[in-house]
């Protein structure tokens, strides 16, 4: 549990896209100051406490706790934008149809909840480098707390990229991205200087990134808790970043800090990393089983006495109704019905289920969250799973022809959910050409990372890759789609809900209209 009510004196000071003057009028709770905060040992741990708090729960538009920016939301926003799943009821309609503006409350609370925590880590890190200097905390500690910060200061900017901005493969990062910020807001000062600051090109707010992703791996143990970021979770970042930029020589050298030399695809948990001793669980439902897993690298701490709400909770949205959720987001036959996806995979056993929807019709859900009363499954960010697929796809992209490499790491993960894995699994005659390989990684990140938020990133992406393109927001179930007879493997299924082109306005989401009064010189995305 992040929870840390003493530093509920930064709520004050958190983020200037959340109504800059009503936030700066609020009395901080219990009128501590912010300089005391950091006069001891103690006090700085909670500081960094609840700056992880904040990453897992910021206050929604109406004040309530509903997983923004990473507690929940952005594993529903993700998957929701995508074509995977489906949208039951209202919920997330706006999102999943496309129909939002720049007052959407969705948008809005992810670019308040992203920039909130952006600002509660530099108020952090400006008070850990001082409690470093005057010794309150020893250079190492101060270093290390710094760098958790950074490290969800990166992932925060990284977020709403993809959200707001067009991706690095569109003109090599020449578009215009989102705000760097890293001056902590404390006064009205400081809020008038960030406010008369423009976006950032995307490129450059990547450079940002990496920078404090480096300092991160530097400065973060090897091992702590796969809540707090660690060195591995560091590396994983930055393999996802530089993944997003078509660096493929550069996943490449951070994917080998994680990944041995030499790998067994038929025992995919002999597979383990140097450091911090990660590897895959045995079986495909291993990381959901337990929050703590060997694969679960870095995740967003959920518990029964700290987790979002009902409106927000993995469990209540992907639950089927029967078994305790809500019922509001199923699996889409998009997926399921795809020949590609093995019917005899343990996946669609282990990690799917057929349930009630929140209007009480059949239909097929996760069961990746499975707490429905305690609402704490810990909400997954960074897996071991997905430093091998990124590896694999940097490896097969490089290559000239099918990289074996690149080959064995997709068939580590496959392998795993497959029945007869020795029979079963890809050889190099499965391909063509590496652009097969590719796309079957592609594919297999889809079925691997089904409900857990990461469909859209890849969608985004790739968007502009004539290879591998989407082509933009794909064609979807119609919203509230419904009914098991939709639901048959290896059969075709025509999606209702028409695509959107890369090249229309909606595909990426407006900035908000509260930051666009705000700030006079930051730029709309072009036709909100």
């Amino acid at each position: 549990m992040y929870k840390s009510y003493f530093v509920i004196l930064l709520a004050g000071l958190m983020g200037v896209t959340a109504g800059c003057k009503k936030v700066l009028d609020t009395v901080p709770y219990n009128a501590v100051t912010d300089a005391s905060a950091f006069q001891s040992a103690e006090r700085c741990l909670l500081v960094l406490n609840g700056v992880y708090d904040v990453a897992q729960s910021a206050p929604y538009t109406d004040g309530s706790l509903r997983g923004y920016p990473f507690g929940a939301a952005n594993i529903e926003q993700g998957d929701v934008r995508g074509e995977d799943v489906i949208n039951i009821q209202a919920f997330y309609q706006v999102t999943y149809q496309s129909t939002y503006n720049a007052t959407t409350a969705n948008n809005v609370a992810m670019w308040n909840g992203l920039y909130v925590l952006i600002n509660k880590a530099n108020i952090a890190i400006d008070g850990f480098r001082k409690a470093g200097s005057s010794g309150v905390l020893t250079g190492a500690i101060a270093s290390q707390y710094e760098a958790e910060c950074r490290f969800l200061r990166a992932m925060a900017h990284h977020e709403a990229l993809i959200h707001f901005a067009r991706p690095y493969s569109d003109g090599k990062g020449n578009k215009v991205g989102v705000p760097w910020r890293e001056t902590p807001i404390t006064s009205s000062t400081a809020v008038n200087e960030i406010l008369n600051t423009p976006r950032m090109r995307v490129d450059s707010v990547y450079g940002k990134i990496l920078a404090d992703l480096d300092y991160a791996e530097t400065n973060l143990p090897p091992t702590l808790f796969n809540y707090r970021a660690t060195k591995a979770a560091a590396i994983g970042l930055k393999m996802r970043i530089k993944l997003h930029m078509g660096d493929w020589a550069g996943v490449i050298a951070e994917g080998n800090k994680l990944v041995p030399a030499t790998i067994n695809p038929l025992n995919p948990s002999s597979v383990v990393s140097p450091i911090g001793g990660w590897s895959l669980t045995a079986s495909p439902d291993g990381p959901f089983v337990n929050n703590s897993s060997t694969e679960s690298i870095f995740s967003i701490k959920n518990d029964a006495l700290d987790a979002p709400n009902t409106n927000a909770a993995l469990s209540r949205m992907y639950g089927a109704a029967n078994l305790g959720g809500r019922g509001l987001v199923s699996i889409s036959p998009i997926i399921y019905n795809n020949a590609n996806w093995l019917c005899d995979d343990k996946r669609r056993t282990l990690l799917t289920t057929s349930g009630t929807n929140a209007s009480g019709t059949q239909s097929i859900f996760s069961t990746k969250y499975r707490q429905y009363t305690t609402w704490a499954d810990y909400t997954p960010q960074v897996r071991y799973a997905e430093v091998l697929l990124t590896l694999a796809e940097a490896e097969a992209r490089q290559a000239t022809g099918v990289a074996p490499r690149a080959l064995d790491l997709l068939n580590t993960v496959r392998n795993r959910s497959l029945t007869t894995p020795l029979t079963q699994q890809y050889t190099i005659a499965s391909f063509a050409s590496k652009t097969d390989l590719v796309k079957a990684i592609l594919f297999e990140r889809r079925v691997e990372f089904l409900a857990e938020g990461k469909r859209w990133s890849d969608i985004h992406r790739l968007a502009p890759e004539a290879e591998y393109t989407t082509g933009g927001i794909p064609a979807k179930a119609v919203n509230g789609t419904a009914g098991l007879a939709n639901f048959s493997c290896g059969t075709s299924y025509t999606p209702g809900q028409t695509a959107i082109a890369y090249s229309d306005y909606r595909f990426i989401w407006p900035i908000p209209s509260t930051e666009v009064v705000q700030n006079p010189i930051i730029e709309q995305n072009p036709n909100y």
